[in-house]
């Protein structure tokens, strides 16, 4: 199924994401805090303004990815998997692709237009579910 193929690919995106974060993390503050319990310490106040893009958006795609894998799972269950679900499927991929480097070069409005993209595509595929 398309849809399954797009949400494993998310979730490798995501991972892409956390070593963006940690590698620029790394970079700017050292291991010797990245590595450390961070106790009473904000990371996110410690580091430039593009690494904290960088976070933001990873931020953002743990929460995209929630609803997109809840449409994904109920398109598939449901067995209500069409064309449609496959490029709103892709659409949101895609739109995820795009948020990251729309982000961290702080696109404005586009950044928010690739968002609703992506978040419009998981809205329809939740719809397509239903009975």
């Amino acid at each position: 199924m398309p849809e399954i193929t797009a949400l494993t690919l998310a979730g490798l995106l995501q991972c892409v994401q956390f070593a963006l974060v940690s590698i620029a993390a790394n970079r700017e503050v050292g291991p010797q805090v990245t590595l450390s319990p961070r106790d009473g310490v904000d990371l996110r106040a410690m580091v430039s303004p593009r690494t904290g893009r960088l976070i933001r958006a990873l931020d953002n795609h743990f929460e995209g990815l929630i609803l997109f894998t809840l449409a994904v799972v109920a398109v598939t269950l449901a067995g209500k998997s069409s064309g449609l679900t496959a490029a709103c499927a892709w659409v949101y991929l895609a739109a995820r692709v795009l948020y990251v480097p729309a982000y961290w070069l702080g696109l404005v409005p586009w950044r928010s237009v690739i968002w609703m993209a992506g978040w419009g595509a998981t809205v329809v595929m939740l719809l397509a579910a239903l009975p």
